[in-house]
């Protein structure tokens, strides 16, 4: 069972994670070069995942120049193998996993009656299916007052304005991932399972959407615009700290209010 987090000193050590070893899947940009971005900022060593070795070795770079370690391993996430591989280089290295973010994950819009089974199930395989591999992998070298944290998405809360079916239901499944292992893992090994949903960020995907599909979806946000990439990254190093310790099995939906609605 996870050791509550010390009561003295400053409130914000809780949200450090000095000491700490970070496993970061789809690293290499966008969000996930931002997630493990902060994640060093707040003191962790960084385990960096990805499919494209020069995207990793850039956001090594950067991890460095702020003074943290980091091991940037080519990874396919769909590839139990892979995953495995990847929790066994964290641990060669670090000698330990404390926390594990599974962000990688990819889109595809297409109209229900004419999406392609390999299409749909691309989607599943990497942000479901792939997720989960490396939760297992991570795991079994994860020891009490670890955390994991899912990226999901409010469109595994809430309707899409476009047709996107496979991502909808893999985020959907995610969630729903998010608190079986938490019941499984949380009491039992320590390792609490945790997970973010994101609402629209502010990245290179959004320059490329239509501005009135955009607009369209903002106008269900309270806040009324997108997020940016730093706002994600917080909620994630929240839920990766003992600042959160007494929190497991959620889903924190940051959104700006869209699936309140």
């Amino acid at each position: 069972m996870e050791t509550p987090a010390h009561e003295g000193g400053s409130v914000l050590d809780l949200f450090r994670l000095t000491g700490r070893v970070a496993v970061v899947t789809g690293a290499g940009s966008g969000l996930g070069a931002g997630i493990t971005r902060a994640l060093a900022e707040a003191g962790a060593d960084i385990v960096a995942a990805g499919r494209r070795r020069d995207a990793l070795d850039q956001v090594a770079d950067i991890v460095t120049g702020l003074g943290r370690r980091c091991l940037a391993v080519p990874t396919d996430i769909t590839d139990p193998g892979q995953c495995d591989a990847l929790a066994e280089a964290a641990v060669a290295e670090f000698g330990r996993i404390d926390v594990l973010v599974n962000n990688a994950g990819v889109s595809h819009t297409a109209p229900a009656t004419r999406e392609r089974p390999e299409d749909f199930r691309k989607v599943v395989e990497v942000n479901l299916f792939g997720a989960y591999w490396t939760a297992q992998a991570c795991a079994r070298a994860m020891g009490p007052g670890s955390s994991i944290v899912n990226v999901a998405s409010m469109l595994g809360l809430v309707k899409s304005v476009l047709p996107q079916a496979a991502y909808a239901a893999s985020k959907a499944g995610l969630i729903g991932l998010t608190r079986d292992l938490s019941q499984q893992w949380s009491g039992r090994k320590g390792i609490r399972v945790n997970a973010i949903a994101p609402g629209f960020v502010d990245t290179d995907m959004i320059g490329e959407m239509n501005a009135d599909t955009l607009a369209e979806f903002l106008r269900g946000s309270s806040l009324g615009r997108t997020a940016t990439q730093r706002e994600i990254a917080a909620a994630v190093v929240f839920l990766a700290g003992p600042g959160s310790g007494y929190i497991t099995g959620s889903t924190l939906a940051v959104d700006g209010g869209t699936s309140g609605h």
